[in-house]
C-alpha cells in the first residue's frame, strides 16, 4: 500500500511514493522517509532535504532526530549534521533538553550537545516530562530529576510520565496516580489507565472505560469499550462504533 500526504482541503501535496512502514508523520516540518532501506527526511513538498544515508531514523524533537547506521544510533540536526557520534545501542527523542540513550544494557541521558549528563545506570528509561523522567531499576519504576537524582524511589510495577502534575502508576495489578512528591493521590483501583489531559484521565473499571477528574471521581461513567485521552476538547471512544466525545469540563 502506498501513502500520500494531503492538505486540509484534501488536495494531494506529496506524490504517492512511500509505504506506511517507510514514512512517518511530519514533526517540526520534516518527516522521515525511506526508499530501498535507506532513510532521510523530506519537507512538505516531498523533496529530500536530508539525504538518504541512514538505515533507520526517528522524528525531529527540539530540533534533533535519532538516526541509525550499522546497528547503532546517534542524533542529527535539521541540516543533517551529526551532533553525536553514531554509537548508542538505543535512543529516545529529546524532551526538555535531554534524550535517553542506551549503552550496553543500561540507559542514561545526554544533553543537546551530545554530552552524557546522567551516566547509563538504569535498566530502562524514558523521556523527561515536567522535570522528571521515569526509570527502571531491577523490576521497579521510579523517577529522577535532571541531575540523575532519584526523586521518587523505584517501587512501582509500571509507571507513566508526568502530565498535568500527576502520573499513572501500577502496583499489585491496579493503576492509580501519584503527585511529584510520590504521594498517592488517587488510590490504585483501575485495571487500566492513561495520563491526564485537559483535567481528565481515561480509566478502565469493571471492564468499561470512563473518565475521572484529579480527585479520582468519575466525570464520565464507565461505559465505553475503549477510550483515548482528550485533545482540543475531544476524545476518541469505542462504544459499538468508533466516535468522539466532548470534554464536559470545556463545553461552554
Amino acid at each position: 500500500m502506498r501513502w500520500v500526504c494531503i492538505d486540509k482541503t484534501g488536495n494531494f501535496v506529496i506524490p504517492q511514493q512511500f509505504t506506511k512502514d517507510n514514512a512517518n508523520n511530519f514533526s517540526e516540518g520534516l518527516a522521515r522517509a525511506c526508499v530501498v532501506s535507506t532513510c532521510g527526511f523530506i519537507d512538505k513538498t516531498g523533496n529530500f532535504v536530508i539525504e538518504r544515508k541512514f538505515t533507520g531514523a526517528g522524528d525531529f524533537k527540539e530540533g534533533l532526530a535519532p538516526v541509525k547506521n550499522r546497528g547503532k544510533w546517534g542524533f542529527i540536526d535539521k541540516s543533517g549534521n551529526l551532533i553525536t557520534q553514531i554509537q548508542f545501542d538505543g535512543v529516545g527523542n529529546f524532551s526538555e533538553g535531554h534524550a535517553e540513550v542506551k549503552i550496553g544494557d543500561k540507559w542514561g541521558y545526554i544533553d543537546k550537545t551530545g554530552k552524557i549528563v546522567i551516566q547509563p545506570q538504569f535498566d530502562d528509561g524514558y523521556r523527561f516530562a515536567e522535570g522528571l523522567a521515569r526509570v527502571k531499576i531491577g523490576d521497579k519504576w521510579g523517577y529522577i530529576d535532571k541531575t540523575g537524582k532519584i526523586i521518587i524511589q523505584p517501587q512501582f510495577d509500571h509507571a507513566y510520565n508526568f502530565s498535568e502534575g500527576l502520573a499513572g502508576i501500577k502496583t499489585n495489578s491496579k493503576w492509580g496516580y501519584i503527585d511529584k512528591r510520590g504521594t498517592v493521590v488517587i488510590q490504585p483501583q483501575f485495571t487500566e489507565a492513561y495520563n491526564f489531559f485537559e483535567e481528565l484521565a481515561p480509566v478502565k473499571f469493571d471492564n468499561k472505560w470512563g473518565y475521572i477528574n484529579k480527585n479520582g471521581n468519575f466525570v464520565i461513567q464507565p461505559q465505553f469499550n475503549s477510550a483515548g485521552t482528550f485533545s482540543e476538547g475531544l476524545a476518541w471512544i469505542d462504544s459499538e462504533k468508533d466516535g468522539y466525545i466532548r470534554n464536559p469540563l470545556t463545553v461552554q
